[in-house]
């Protein structure tokens, strides 16, 4: 197919052991007319010189090196770069079936769509298959831009560009929030604001790799990834969009602060639960503001409101307890 050109954004950090097979899976696509953007973010361990090794294979890659940003940075800067008509994203860690930007671009010009979808996998470091975050639909079809908030409040949907192939025009006026993370969500929410819906697709396209030092999720004994704080003030904001835009969605909307808060108290380290810090004492005071809505929110399951009451009672005691849970979870799981 030589139709309209697709831009596929490839944020690039020290990615020495897997951007060759992102990089391959892209340029074996059944469509032809892609030009590759590889931003390299300021990388130390040799992956700029990668970048430009596989540029020298294929006409269609384009290298841009930068000072390192954060990845937001860089999918802004390959987004200014692009000259495609159609906008793709994928992460340096992960790779693609050969047919997926077939699919959706001509699901987007079947369609006249905005934006076109294909389910995700997820794998781990070795290729084995992890439980499913979401589930592919059984046939294609096309989502309101309520029913997909909706999809995203109950944890069903999938907020990420990658998964995705928009129009150009899609981000005049729109970019990546940078020095955050999660920031798909909150940028996504924006852009349903302004389009009708997205059609998906059925099937897993596109391979997410769950590497052990994600940038994401990464954490020691003291620390943990800024994300826990930025899902909670993220799921504020999508809070006041709902009440002022979707007061159907109210319900579902809470079940989300709810749920993102509880994955907070899950991650916190113990340490960091103490009354001098605001965001944790913030944390709880919403927790136990919302007793009641704990309790009786039809969407939580049960294993959610027991957890959150207990959170509400006696945070320091449950963190702990988990935190041995996970530990004799990861230990089991390595034999």
């Amino acid at each position: 197919m030589d139709g309209k050109k697709i831009s596929v954004i490839v944020p690039v950090y020290n990615s020495i052991d897997c951007l060759e097979r992102c990089v391959r899976s892209i340029c074996a696509q059944t469509y032809a007319n892609l030009e590759i953007l590889l931003i390299d973010d300021g990388s130390t361990d040799g992956t700029d010189q990668l970048c430009e090794r596989l540029a020298d294979q294929d006409d269609r890659i384009r290298v841009h090196h930068k000072k390192n940003g954060g990845a937001s940075s860089a999918r802004n800067v390959g987004i200014d770069l692009s000259t495609g008509d159609y906008l793709g994203f994928v992460d340096s860690d992960d790779y693609v079936d050969a047919d997926v930007y077939e699919k959706l671009a001509a699901a987007l010009e079947k369609g006249n769509y905005s934006v076109v979808q294909i389910s995700r996998d997820e794998v781990d470091e070795e290729g084995g298959r992890l439980p499913d975050i979401c589930m592919p639909p059984e046939k294609e079809r096309f989502c309101s831009s309520e029913t997909f908030l909706r999809e995203l409040l109950m944890h069903r949907g999938d907020c990420s560009f990658c998964t995705k192939l928009f129009l150009r025009e899609i981000f005049d006026g729109h970019r990546f929030p940078e020095g955050e993370l999660n920031e798909d969500f909150l940028l996504f929410i924006a852009i349903l604001q302004e389009i009708p819906g997205v059609y998906i697709l059925p099937g897993q396209g596109y391979h997410v790799v769950c590497r052990r030092e994600s940038t994401t999720r990464k954490r020691t004994k003291d620390s943990f990834s800024r994300v826990f704080l930025d899902i909670v003030d993220n799921a504020d904001k999508v809070q006041e969009l709902v009440d002022r835009k979707y007061p159907a969605l109210h319900r579902a909307a809470l079940r989300f602060n709810l749920c993102q808060r509880m994955d907070y108290m899950l991650h916190v380290p113990v340490s960091q639960m103490r009354t001098d810090n605001g965001f944790y004492r913030e944390v709880r005071k919403y927790l136990r503001r919302h007793v009641a809505d704990t309790v009786k929110n039809p969407y939580l399951t049960k294993k959610n409101r027991v957890y959150l009451l207990l959170f509400t009672a006696a945070p320091k005691t449950v963190r702990r307890l988990h935190g041995i849970k996970m530990k004799l979870t990861e230990k089991a799981g390595r034999r």
